[in-house]
C-alpha cells in the first residue's frame, strides 16, 4: 500500500502519538491572551545566561527536557531529536542539543521548522525506523532582532506590517505507542516566490506558500472542506491571514471561518504593541505544543491541520537585493483513530 498520495502529501499507515508536549515562552508572551496555556512562563529573557544566543539554547534544553519528563521517559529513550531556529547554523539548537547526547537532526524552514520536525519524524516512526522522536523549534526575540532587523538599542520605529518575534519553545514528543492525539497525515510544501522584498512584512512573503499547501493538502488527500475543526498557519500575522484567506477563496476553498493563526493568537494586537502579530519558530512550536494540544485533548477539537510557514531569507541575500522566498508544510493531528 502506498504512503504518498498526489503531488506532495503522505498519509500515515501507523500513525504517531503525541505522548506529550511541552511549551516555554517569556515575558511578554507570558502577559498575552495564551498564558495559562504554557508550561513555563520566565521572567527572565536571558535564561540566567551571558547572551541571547545562549538564552534560546537553554530555552531549548529546558523544554525538551520537559516534554520528556511529562511522558514519563528519560532522555536515552529518545531515538532522534529534530530541531530548528533562526540563528545562523541552527546554533540554537546546536548547543541547546549539546547536552542531551541524543541522535540529532539540525533542520532549516525558518518559522516552518516545527511542521518539517512533526513531519520528518511521523515518517521515521510510522517506517518503523524509531519509536520515540523529539519535534523542536526555537526562537528569541532579541536574538532574531540583531539578526535580521536592527540593533536593539537603537529603538528603531516598527512598520505596522512588521512582526514580534516570539521568545519561545515548543517541544512534540512522537512515539510509535500511546493514545494520541496522532499525527495521521502531512503535506511538504514547495518553496513559493512571488517577488517580495520587504523584510517588514513577512505575512506578504508566507501567505502565498500558505496558501498553495492547504491546497495540496485537502487536493491530495481529497478531503471534504469541512474535514477539519481548525487550520491553523504559523505566524502570517494579520496581513499575511488575510492574503492566505483571499488565495484560497480564489481557489475555491470556503471554509477562512476555520483558518486561525499562532502569530495572532499569542499576543494582543492592541495591548501589546505586536503590530502584525507573532513570528518565529517558538511561534507556531509553542501555541502549538501549550494551546492547541490542550484543545484536543479536552476534544474541544478533534481534527486540525496545523501549517507552519517560514521566509526562507537571510541577511545576505536581503543585501543583495534577492526577493523572499516562502515555505509551509501541512501536519494533520486528530484526536481519535
Amino acid at each position: 500500500m502506498t504512503k504518498h498520495f498526489g503531488n506532495a502529501s503522505v498519509r500515515f499507515t501507523n500513525p504517531p502519538s503525541i505522548i506529550s508536549t511541552a511549551a516555554i515562552v517569556g515575558p511578554k508572551e507570558g502577559e498575552g491572551p495564551l498564558a495559562k496555556y504554557f508550561d513555563k512562563i520566565s521572567a527572565d529573557t536571558l535564561f540566567n545566561k551571558d547572551t541571547w544566543e545562549q538564552a534560546e539554547s537553554e530555552l531549548m534544553r529546558q523544554t525538551i527536557e520537559l516534554a520528556i519528563q511529562k511522558a514519563g521517559l528519560t532522555t536515552k529513550d529518545i531515538n532522534y531529536i529534530f530541531a530548528g531556529d533562526l540563528l545562523n547554523q541552527n546554533s540554537g539548537s546546536v548547543y541547546g542539543a549539546r547536552s542531551l547526547g541524543r541522535p540529532f537532526f539540525g533542520l532549516f524552514g525558518a518559522c516552518s521548522a516545527i511542521g518539517m520536525a512533526m513531519a520528518l519524524g511521523a515518517m521515521l516512526i510510522d517506517g518503523g525506523f524509531a519509536d520515540n522522536v523529539v519535534a523542536n523549534a526555537s526562537s528569541h526575540f532579541c536574538g532574531a532582532e540583531k539578526t535580521f532587523r536592527f540593533p536593539l538599542e537603537l529603538g528603531t520605529q516598527r512598520s505596522p506590517t512588521a512582526s514580534w518575534t516570539v521568545t519561545g519553545d515548543g517541544a512534540v514528543l512522537l512515539s510509535s505507542k500511546g493514545e494520541g492525539p496522532f499525527v495521521t497525515a502531512a503535506t511538504t510544501g514547495a518553496i513559493v516566490d512571488l517577488d517580495q522584498k520587504d523584510v517588514n512584512h513577512m505575512g506578504a512573503a508566507m501567505a502565498p506558500a500558505a496558501a498553495e499547501v492547504i491546497k495540496a493538502h485537502f487536493d491530495d488527500l481529497g478531503l471534504p472542506h469541512d474535514y477539519y475543526d481548525v487550520i491553523a498557519t504559523g505566524d502570517l500575522g494579520i496581513y499575511g491571514k488575510k492574503l492566505t484567506e483571499q488565495l484560497l477563496q480564489d481557489s475555491g476553498f470556503n471554509f477562512c471561518d476555520r483558518l486561525t493563526d499562532c502569530g495572532i493568537l499569542i499576543f494582543d494586537k492592541e495591548r501589546q504593541d505586536t503590530h502584525a502579530g507573532g513570528s518565529g519558530c517558538g511561534c507556531s512550536a509553542s501555541v502549538f505544543a501549550g494551546y492547541f494540544m490542550k484543545k484536543l485533548h479536552s476534544g474541544e477539537i478533534n481534527k486540525m491541520l496545523l501549517v507552519p510557514t517560514g521566509a526562507l531569507h537571510s541577511v545576505v541575500t536581503i543585501q543583495q537585493g534577492e526577493t523572499i522566498p516562502g515555505i509551509a508544510h501541512a501536519v494533520a493531528i486528530e484526536r481519535n483513530m
